[in-house]
């Protein structure tokens, strides 16, 4: 099982809207004969390309998969069937499959068709391996990953709103890692305005992340690197306020663009989901970033800290106000052991109810 999750984080940034699947056939005699991982939407399940490459040493053998294979037609056939096809005799699953859809057919077929069925071997690390569509298909919204830089006393920028470079070189390719495992970016029009920011993978995920430009009344610059759509898709948000000659001057441009009923984070990330995104990353501004906690849209932060003091009263923090009044209203996250990226570190956590099963 542990092999079949290397095998699954293979696809990490390129199955969405699936779930990051790996697998492995032994024989009748226990040799590893195949393995397979899901490696992009709409081609073959990592079930599927084992038993390929297992063939006829599959029959009798068992199968070790990370999620319940899946028992509906969707981009590809049914993946029971072609494992009741192949003679497996024994099959072991890390997890259920939360699809409705699925959500134990599967097994329930394999079982019908006298296939030994073994459930929840390294079942939590197959969850949080998949936390990403666990939440989504549970939610319908994708995950949340609220990422900011940001010197030793908070300040994410100068008193005069300058900001690049906070951080150093290595924990910017860490970032350019981080967003390549997301399906879109998220800033609102302030950080483009201000940092004019490209929002790519630097072409460490192909296609780039799909780049989202939230905005209510769409005053954006007529010249920024994300109306270049050969570098990656852009796709601009606005709310009913928007003026109509703005939303002309985007369409003549040719950046797509999406009305909602109102810039709520929320309304925008089922919109999202509704594109197949399982994982965002909000790189926005303070108020922005308020928002799309106080709305449940961030589950995990990922905060970069130089060793560097930028001082000033009026410099701008990572987050607007929240509304708290009382410690007690202030909530907790699970913190994961900090990275040294170069001279910077690296802090991420993860909010509590996500790492509920």
């Amino acid at each position: 099982m542990q092999r079949a999750l290397q095998l699954a984080e293979l696809g990490a940034g390129r199955t969405s809207p699936n779930p990051l699947v790996g697998a492995v056939v032994l024989d009748a005699s226990g040799s590893l004969v195949g393995e397979g991982y899901h490696a992009r939407a709409g081609e073959a399940h990592a079930e599927v390309g084992a038993l390929a490459q297992a063939g006829e040493r599959a029959r009798g053998g068992t199968l070790v998969v990370t999620l319940e294979p899946c028992c509906h037609h969707g981009r590809t056939p049914p993946c029971s069937q072609a494992v009741i096809a192949a003679g497996i005799a024994r099959v072991v699953v890390a997890m259920a499959d939360p699809n409705p859809q699925v959500a134990g057919g599967g097994l329930a077929q394999l079982q019908a068709a006298g296939i030994e069925v073994i459930t929840g071997v390294a079942e939590a690390e197959a969850r949080c391996l998949n936390r990403a569509f666990i939440h989504r298909i549970s939610s319908g919204r994708p995950l949340g990953i609220l990422k900011w830089a940001m010197g030793i006393d908070g300040r994410t920028a100068l008193s005069n709103g300058a900001s690049q470079w906070i951080s150093g070189p290595e924990a910017r390719a860490w970032v350019h890692r981080l967003r390549a495992g997301c399906d879109a970016v998220i800033v609102g029009g302030g950080t483009v305005r201000a940092d004019d920011p490209l929002l790519t993978s630097r072409g460490q995920r192909q296609p780039e992340p799909l780049r989202v430009v939230l905005s209510r009344r769409l005053e954006l610059p007529a010249e920024a690197k994300v109306w270049d759509q050969s570098a990656a898709a852009t796709l601009v948000v606005h709310g009913p306020e928007a003026p109509a000659a703005a939303a002309a001057a985007l369409d003549k441009r040719g950046v797509p663009r999406l009305e909602l009923e109102s810039c709520s984070p929320r309304l925008l990330l089922e919109a999202l989901a509704q594109r197949g995104c399982n994982q965002v990353l909000w790189e926005c501004g303070p108020e922005l970033a308020a928002a799309a906690l106080a709305e449940g849209c961030v589950q995990e932060l990922a905060a970069v800290i130089a060793p560097k003091l930028m001082g000033g009263q009026p410099a701008r923090t990572p987050l607007g106000e929240l509304g708290f009044t009382a410690m007690e209203q202030v909530r907790s996250w699970q913190a994961q052991a900090p990275q040294r990226l170069g001279s910077d570190l690296v802090w991420q956590l993860s909010s509590p109810a996500e790492l509920e099963p």
